[in-house]
């Protein structure tokens, strides 16, 4: 999902980051974003839905929706979108169970 080659622009090299995603391990760039580095490894479902549980993806990456909220070591409701992306994180979607009583 990365550009690596373009004919004007030019890309320096970047210091890879390791970082695990639900238990797997991944690799992002320096100066990257989390939710940048998830979609360059094929992440494209963030979170779902709370009341129909329909998958959500990267939506707004301005930090307003919300669709991109993950735990990240250990904190919930991280905007991804806006957090940038350090060596050994832990990334996990965050799961919402919702009781609706009638």
């Amino acid at each position: 999902m990365r550009i690596d080659e373009h004919p004007i622009l030019a890309f320096n090299q970047k210091r890879k980051f390791h970082f695990t995603y639900n238990g797997k391990s991944m690799i992002g760039y320096e100066g990257d974003t989390i939710a940048a580095a998830l979609v360059d490894n094929g992440v494209m479902r963030f979170s779902d839905s709370i009341i129909h549980k329909r998958p959500r993806g990267f939506y707004c990456a301005i930090g307003n929706c919300g669709s991109c909220n993950m735990k990240v070591n250990g904190i919930e409701n991280v905007k991804t979108c806006l957090t940038l992306l350090e060596e050994n994180m832990v990334v996990e979607s965050e799961v919402f169970e919702v009781i609706i009583n009638d």
